[in-house]
């Protein structure tokens, strides 16, 4: 098999390379098993789902059919940015909305063409508003909410803090967060994802060790953290994800793991799980897609978000 790789690969390497060399030393598989019965305190037998668009997102619609399949209500929401008064007016409607929703889910995309240098940074300032702060903080802290946020939407949550924080607070250089592919440029493939923990509602249909083929389609998606900072996330269980190789374990290996995140880590949650991101799409499934991969791709995460609210 290294050998047809090489033949296929070899042609444009040196233009086009599709390896880099491996810094530091394989990942080890983190685990955290997880036997709480997750439930929200108030019961809804129909959860209602806010999904904003933001410029550049692109994967609302897959977002709100995985949610409907699953028996929530989704609802997309539109951000206006034409003027400054539209985006006055986004603010107070999107607030009122997060009011009346049980969940929030930043999908996937390019928010504002991830210029200049970074990603989600209207997401973030949208998010920051004090309005919409005072809506999520209250969503999150008194209603049992659950937030989630995938790929670009993920970029927005670490750069919020929502995760791993579990808030929206001020970031700086000891906090995590997702920076350029050490490859240097956009990856669109499919990947493998080992489940490193299941301590979060959104995962409440997984097993530690389960492996799972996601599609990733970033520029900016590795994950770097001080090294402290990993282990208490790993000691907490907020490490939900690693990229994979073959065998089911974590690795640096630039086939496996597309951006070179530390620890090979592909998604994390707040302390109590009930905030998630990660950078692989799980939304992207449905019937007759993948036909001719190997692999387990429904992680079955919106499916257990619902049940959150019914137990």
């Amino acid at each position: 098999m290294a050998e047809v790789c090489q033949i296929y690969e070899d042609k444009l390497e040196s233009v086009y390379p599709c390896n880099i060399a491996v810094d530091g030393e394989k990942p080890e598989n983190i685990s955290y098993e997880c036997d709480k019965e997750f439930g929200a305190k108030v019961k809804v037998d129909v959860p209602k789902v806010l999904i904003p668009v933001f410029p550049g997102t692109n994967c609302e619609y897959d977002t709100a059919k995985a949610f409907a399949k699953a028996g929530a209500q989704p609802e997309i929401f539109l951000i206006n940015n034409l003027t400054s008064a539209d985006v006055a007016k986004s603010v107070s409607a999107f607030a009122e909305k997060v009011r009346e929703s049980q969940i929030i889910f930043i999908p996937g995309g390019f928010s504002g063409g991830d210029e200049p240098d970074g990603s989600a940074k209207f997401i973030t300032a949208f998010f920051r508003n004090e309005e919409i702060k005072e809506a999520v903080t209250e969503l999150l802290e008194e209603r049992d909410g659950l937030m989630a946020g995938i790929c670009n939407g993920f970029q927005a949550l670490i750069k919020l803090g929502l995760v791993p924080y579990g808030k929206i607070v001020e970031t700086d250089e000891d906090c995590a967060t997702l920076t350029y592919n050490k490859i240097s440029r956009h990856q669109s493939k499919l990947v493998r994802t080992r489940i490193a923990s299941n301590n979060s509602p959104w995962l409440a249909n997984t097993k530690v060790g389960d492996v799972y083929t996601v599609p990733i389609s970033h520029g900016e998606g590795r994950f770097i953290a001080p090294l402290a900072l990993r282990e208490e996330l790993a000691k907490n269980g907020q490490i939900i994800t690693q990229y994979a190789d073959l065998e089911g374990n974590a690795t640096n290996e630039i086939q496996f793991n597309p951006n070179g995140s530390d620890w090979a880590i592909e998604g994390i949650i707040s302390p109590d799980g009930r905030v998630l991101g990660k950078m692989g799409h799980s939304e992207r499934i449905g019937n007759g897609l993948y036909q001719n991969v190997i692999g387990e791709f429904d992680m079955k995460m919106f499916e257990a978000a619902v049940n959150y609210f019914k137990k």
